[in-house]
């Protein structure tokens, strides 16, 4: 029996199309492990965001998770951890994650 995953915290602009967009996507690739994921629209949220840390306009054009211990990553990191929770992406999380991709994917 498999321990079931933690909630990650995706701070994502639901005023953004793209971003809903991508949002979709993401749900539609992870499949039953979209459910491990807690979306939390940014939108009107300034005073939150400080509160975990998160610059609001950085919120705006760059991704942010908030992991199982509440510690905020941004931009790639962000993108690699939240990449990491679907099998169909995790290979994908580990390549960019290599110290040479990640300084070219930066």
């Amino acid at each position: 029996m498999s321990t079931p995953q933690r909630k990650l915290t995706v701070y994502y602009d639901g005023a953004c199309p793209r971003c809903v967009r991508d949002r979709e996507r993401y749900e539609e690739l992870a499949g039953a492990q979209a459910h491990t994921v807690c979306w939390i629209d940014i939108t009107g949220r300034d005073d939150e965001l400080r509160a975990c840390g998160i610059d609001p306009q950085h919120a705006l054009r760059e991704l942010h998770v908030a992991d199982e211990e509440g510690r905020v990553r941004r931009e790639l990191d962000a993108y690699i951890l939240l990449m990491s929770r679907v099998p169909r992406l995790r290979a994908l999380a580990w390549l960019i994650g290599l110290p040479g991709v990640r300084t070219l994917s930066r």
